[in-house]
């Protein structure tokens, strides 16, 4: 069946929108959520939540330091969807990205539902291979919660179909090999990544890591139907910027990839 998320960027992307996914660290600051609601406000097709980890795979420096941040703020699974409750984020398809031993410790069934009074739909786990992840897969869907799969630029066709198929919500391409964080250009990996996922899937193909500027979301959505935006958004966050700021931000990434 398909979930929420899922249904809701087909449905968008099926109408000519490509999509935006921008990323915010749950309770890096106590108004974190106002940089949640400022991004949808300016175009955001859903949000990925960062729950932050002490121990990432994936996140690079600008992404470690907001999760460092939160952590000290004393932020928890419990405090972000206690958060988001408070807020009221429900109106738009949100994403929970995190590590899988935040999602092991409580039990699948319980994490599952904790994020799910949040609003949350969905979640990406970066350190779960999808050879290990079937488990999740089932007890999420059970809970309405669809999970999405990464796919990487050096993944054979054969694997980045299980890929496609598994997948929940859209297919994530790692734009690059690395972790996460701004570059000075796009990296071609990004563009081929985009092109050999889209001829082996009609679910959404969205590219993220080194997503660093609106001409680069340009580039990428010609092969792509949208883009994950982590660092750059994280990057003004962390220097202090506003929640006007992020959003006026993703209306500049809004603005360059049409819709």
């Amino acid at each position: 069946m398909t979930g929420r998320l899922e249904s809701t960027l087909m449905a968008a992307r099926d109408g000519g929108r490509k999509l935006l996914i921008p990323y915010v660290t749950g309770g890096v600051t106590e108004n974190w959520t106002d940089y949640v609601d400022a991004a949808l406000a300016a175009g955001a097709d859903a949000v990925e939540i960062g729950v932050p980890f002490s121990d990432p795979a994936i996140d690079g420096p600008v992404i470690q330091k907001a999760s460092v941040l939160a952590l000290e703020r004393g932020t928890t699974v419990d405090s972000i969807v206690d958060d988001l409750v408070r807020g009221g984020h429900d109106r738009a398809p949100l994403i929970a990205m995190t590590y899988y031993n935040l999602v092991l410790q409580p039990g699948h069934k319980r994490f599952a539902e904790r994020i799910g009074e949040a609003g949350i739909c969905a979640t990406i786990l970066p350190d779960l291979p999808h050879e290990e992840s079937a488990e999740w897969e089932s007890d999420a869907a059970a809970a309405g919660i669809e999970h999405v799969l990464l796919a990487s630029p050096v993944s054979s066709d054969e694997r980045l179909a299980v890929i496609c198929e598994r997948t929940r919500g859209f297919v994530y391409g790692l734009g690059l090999m690395g972790v996460t964080g701004e570059r000075d250009s796009l990296a071609q990996s990004s563009l081929t990544l985009a092109r050999r996922l889209k001829g082996i899937t009609d679910k959404p193909v969205l590219i993220g890591v080194g997503v660093s500027t609106p001409a680069n979301a340009t580039q990428i959505c010609a092969e792509a139907d949208g883009v994950i935006i982590g660092a750059p958004v994280m990057r003004r966050i962390v220097e202090g910027e506003s929640p006007a700021a992020i959003g006026s931000l993703v209306a500049d990434f809004r603005k360059a990839i049409g819709g």
